[in-house]
């Protein structure tokens, strides 16, 4: 098996965000990289070109692979915010339907904007996300 293509980086945080074009997407990024913080305890990191992530998880699959992937992490695209690791707690689908304007994907939760959603419920599902994942 081949490894896994999203890893740590040295590239700063600050500097991957300070590079966004749109003001409002690095102002959500900002937010965003301050509630993953303050749940994982861990100072944020790039993963691979794109990816903001706190912590580290290390995943085993039934087929054996495994590797490692951010504790709690997002993605500032052009068209929306990718939010990984949010779909780990037990409540999340509850918590999602008081989140706001958003779609999901398989594991990821998509945001256009920060001023879309309920911004408390998003940092509950954080948290409780961080919580979950630590817990197993």
């Amino acid at each position: 098996m081949g490894a896994n293509k999203t890893a740590p980086t040295k590239v700063t945080v600050k500097t991957f965000i300070d590079a966004l074009p749109d003001e409002t997407t690095r102002s959500d990024a900002k937010l965003l990289v301050k509630w993953m913080q303050n749940a994982a305890g861990e100072k944020a990191k790039m993963w691979g070109p794109s990816i903001i992530g706190c912590g580290t998880h290390h995943y085993v699959y039934d087929s054996g692979r495994e590797g490692d992937t951010p504790l709690i992490g997002f993605s500032p695209r052009k068209v929306a915010h990718v939010l990984y690791g949010l779909k780990a707690a037990k409540d999340h689908e509850a918590l999602l339907t008081k989140l706001g304007k958003h779609s999901t994907g398989k594991g990821c939760v998509y945001i256009k904007r920060l001023s879309d959603i309920d911004q408390t419920v998003l940092q509950t599902l954080i948290v409780n996300s961080v919580t979950a994942t630590r817990a197993r």
